[in-house]
């Protein structure tokens, strides 16, 4: 092959800013998939943040959204959880990556979804509807959540039990996880519902909270101030109706800068786009 060839080839497929390489991609059903991407040797973040990353639009321009890092913070690689949506700007083409491919990623990691934005208690209750798992997902993963609370609840709510195999493959892989399979121990109370499907757990998280049923099933008293923290991701509505619900507990919302009960994710406002 000449050298003008070499040259031609090299051109084909320029590097995207802020580039990294997809290494993994595994799809759960025809709406989900996960993916892993190589990590910035720079980037450092807390489990539960979030990045932006994306891939050049139409335009020319970087199409980019607000994505959970779902990879636990000492993780070589970076996990992310995502839904296929056909007409989606970003996820209408996100879905057909392959191992190779570049992503861009922005590497300024932010959100709310962090041990350092709640006061210290006894229970730790993550709440999430469909890919709101993604922060929960390093969350468990992570060594801290098991050093800090006497029990973590995970409750998540799909409309399919198919819907829900990503979130119980993260959870199943715990008890054999080198690092911290020994910490996670009994603590790991695992809640998954469905709201369509028939399953052995059904109905809204807002629903089996507001009636007591989650606390009865699991043996577990009734949310209080003092003992019980919180972390919520889902869309806006399930934010809006798990906040209220948590407040009628009597738990307060927290900041990074104001650590309380409960904290909300608000850069994640749906299943994605």
């Amino acid at each position: 092959m000449s050298s003008s060839a070499d040259a031609t080839v090299a051109v084909a497929k320029p590097h995207l800013p802020d580039a990294q390489t997809v290494t993994s991609v595994k799809h759960w059903t025809d709406r989900l998939f996960s993916f892993r991407v190589s990590r910035p040797k720079t980037l450092r973040f807390r489990s539960g943040e979030f990045v932006m990353i994306g891939l050049m639009g139409d335009t020319g321009k970087p199409l980019l959204r607000a994505y959970s890092i779902a990879s636990p913070a000492w993780d070589d690689e970076l996990e992310f959880y995502s839904i296929k949506v056909p007409d989606g700007p970003l996820t209408s083409k996100l879905q057909h990556i392959q191992v190779g491919d570049e992503i861009i990623l922005r590497p300024k990691p932010v959100g709310t979804l962090v041990h350092d934005a709640l006061l210290p208690g006894k229970r730790l209750w993550l709440l999430s509807t469909g890919t709101g798992f993604a922060p929960f997902a390093s969350l468990l993963r992570e060594p801290e959540t098991y050093e800090k609370y006497d029990q973590v609840i995970m409750m998540h709510t799909c409309r399919e039990v198919a819907e829900l195999a990503y979130g119980q493959s993260v959870v199943e892989s715990l008890a054999e996880d080198p690092l911290i399979g020994e910490l996670v121990g009994e603590k790991l109370l695992y809640y998954p519902t469905t709201t369509r499907e028939p399953f052995h757990h059904m109905g809204r998280v807002t629903d089996n909270l507001a009636s007591g049923k989650v606390f009865a099933d699991l043996g577990l008293p009734k949310m209080n101030p003092e003992e019980d923290r919180a972390m919520v991701c889902g869309s806006l509505a399930f934010n809006v109706d798990v906040k209220a619900i948590l407040e009628g507990f009597g738990l307060h919302e927290g900041a990074n800068s104001d650590p309380k009960q409960f904290v909300v994710e608000k850069a994640f406002v749906g299943d994605g786009i």
